[in-house]
């Protein structure tokens, strides 16, 4: 397996100071600043590009769960809710929120929960950010043609 990168450059103090980050692929390039990260300035921050991280990984990873309990999922769709905040200790992420629906035909609604839950267990950036509590909301959406 490949092992990926990504890098972040910052110049500047921390109030005024920006940054760029960039992925090893080259897939995205963007700055972060104080304000991105703190605020709602313009740029991202590294708690968006964890939650993107972790909906892809778990989109992936209930996908293949669907898969492996033999059936076809037609959609996941998934957002990551990252709350980073200051703590006692300092600044943390102290909670993630999943919340994904899936497109399943054929799946009964506790199965779909069981995976769901599964998935988010073995999600492999789940796993890495295992220090951080990590709560989700799965929904079945109707595949009935209207």
């Amino acid at each position: 397996m490949p092992i990926r990168t990504a890098e972040a450059e910052w110049k500047g103090d921390l109030m005024e100071g920006s940054g760029k980050m960039r992925l090893g692929t080259g897939a995205y390039e963007g700055p972060f600043s104080f304000k991105s990260r703190m605020e709602n300035g313009p740029g991202t921050n590294p708690e968006e590009l964890i939650a993107a991280a972790h909906a892809g990984c778990f989109s992936m990873a209930f996908s293949a769960q669907i898969t492996s309990a033999g059936h076809a999922p037609r959609r996941i769709h998934t957002k990551a809710n990252v709350k980073f905040e200051k703590t006692d200790g300092g600044f943390a992420i102290t909670s993630i929120h999943l919340d994904s629906e899936g497109e399943v035909p054929g799946i009964s609604e506790a199965q779909f929960q069981e995976l769901a839950e599964a998935a988010k267990k073995g999600c492999p950036v789940s796993k890495a950010l295992a220090g951080t509590s990590i709560s989700l909301t799965a929904r079945l959406v109707s595949t009935a043609s209207a």
